[in-house]
């Protein structure tokens, strides 16, 4: 017998189980015997869902509303790019499970702005080319939305600070800050002349 031949027919399925991992969608299962339903508010739309309660919002996100745009980076909460805000506050939404959040209103990037209505920090990103392989981008501009209406100091070194929690692999963090700076710039108020 050869070694194909013992070969599972699903094998990353096995390799998965064997590192005690899971994909998306098996916890995600509305099938499940143990699913609960649970109303969930994204992006000012109401949607009833059943879910296994231990359904990351990440994943009841990605899997169950297809808003891919929330990123599965790390899965631990270290890199920022599943943020989304949930009552106006980022949070990582790989560490909170869906259910806990029925009836709270959940903002993702698609509900920050679409392609023709770019919201200004998006807008910005492009125009500053914040982003080289964008994995991160839409972690990094949900938190650069949260920046805008948090106490934050007007420094690059503040900036920083703010959206330490944001990992950008590729290294993009000057233009991120500039991006990020350029939009704060143009929100203050002007003085009268």
């Amino acid at each position: 017998m050869s070694n194909q031949d013992e070969t599972p027919e699903r094998p990353e399925a096995d390799t998965r189980s064997a590192l005690g991992q899971r994909s998306g969608n098996e916890v995600a299962s509305s099938d499940s015997k143990d699913a609960v339903p649970v109303m969930l508010r994204v992006n000012g739309k109401k949607h009833d869902l059943r879910i296994d309660p231990r359904t990351t919002l990440l994943d009841c996100l990605r899997e169950n509303l297809h808003l891919t745009g929330s990123k599965k980076g790390c899965d631990h909460g270290q890199c920022g790019a599943c943020t989304v805000h949930i009552n106006g506050r980022r949070v990582n939404s790989c560490l909170c499970f869906a259910a806990m959040h029925e009836g709270d209103e959940i903002t993702t990037l698609e509900g920050i702005g679409q392609p023709e209505n770019l919201h200004p920090v998006q807008a910005a990103f492009v125009a500053c080319d914040a982003y080289q392989c964008g994995y991160c981008t839409p972690g990094q501009i949900m938190s650069a939305v949260a920046l805008l209406k948090a106490p934050c100091g007007q420094e690059d070194a503040d900036v920083k600070e703010f959206m330490s929690g944001n990992i950008c692999r590729c290294g993009a963090y000057p233009n991120i800050v500039a991006a990020i700076q350029s939009v704060r710039q143009d929100a203050k108020p002007q003085k009268a002349r």
